[in-house]
């Protein structure tokens, strides 16, 4: 089979394999859609208000990208200077350990109180909040785990260490750092949504998933869930785009 045309043939059918059992689970159970709503019960939330998940999918993109482009930005700097640098990433590591073990959802209303109706600030800091430090880790870990043989020839032969950075230790690190971007992307819509969801200002997906909850409507917060999971999907295969683009040299195919 066509390699391409069996990577959009295999997820399809396993979407499909699973929503048809949704279905049937909620057909055989009678569960009402209070309790489950199924896949069908979605498609005329989707076309009732089509208008506004176009627009609330827009908002939650848009934040998510930003917060996820700063995250990329600075988890990149701070990466570096722990890779290169063993006291800052003595100094460093604890710091970012304790801050990425405290629960995202208890600083969400600590910071929604603190910027009060700066809605997209709050959104974007969230989002950069939750998926900084993956990226982070894995260029300080792709940066201090570079092969010291491979400066000292390069030294040897007078490069910078600005060369050697470009030559040896960027294409090195980014394997782990592509693979660290994939799951930044779906933490950073978890902190657009929580923001969304809890603050008095908020807009996007989250917020039209808060209007669902307030007005007992479940089939259309199960169909704002529906769009989210879509927007990851495609924001993840859009990672793993670039990725074959610049470091397409490190994949290694299944025989």
């Amino acid at each position: 089979m066509n390699d391409t045309l069996r990577k959009i043939l295999a997820p399809t059918l396993f979407i499909a394999g699973i929503l048809a059992f949704w279905e049937w689970a909620v057909w055989y159970n009678n569960l009402p859609d209070y309790r489950m709503a199924s896949p069908s019960d979605l498609i005329p939330r989707y076309i009732r208000f089509w208008d506004l998940f176009l627009i609330k999918s827009w908002e939650t993109l848009w934040r998510t990208v930003a917060g996820l482009g700063l995250a990329v930005v600075f988890g990149t700097l701070v990466g570096m200077i722990m890779g290169f640098s063993r006291f800052a990433r003595e100094g460093l590591y604890p710091i970012l350990v304790g801050f990425n073990a405290i629960p995202k959802a208890t600083v969400v209303p600590i910071v929604a109180l603190m910027f009060v109706g700066q809605h997209d600030f709050n959104t974007i800091l969230i989002a950069f909040m939750i998926s900084f430090f993956p990226i982070a880790v894995s260029v300080s870990i792709g940066l201090s785990t570079l092969e010291p043989e491979y400066r000292d020839i390069l030294r040897s032969l007078g490069a910078s260490n600005v060369t050697i950075f470009w030559k040896i230790a960027l294409p090195k690190t980014l394997p782990e750092f592509f693979g660290a971007l994939k799951v930044a992307v779906t933490l950073a819509f978890i902190g657009t949504n929580l923001m969304e969801i809890v603050s008095p200002h908020g807009r996007g997906l989250g917020d039209l998933f808060d209007s669902g909850r307030i007005s007992a409507d479940y089939p259309l917060m199960f169909a704002v869930l529906f769009a989210l999971a879509a927007l990851g999907i495609v924001l993840f295969y859009f990672v793993v785009f670039l990725e074959r683009i610049f470091a397409g040299w490190a994949e290694r195919s299944p025989n």
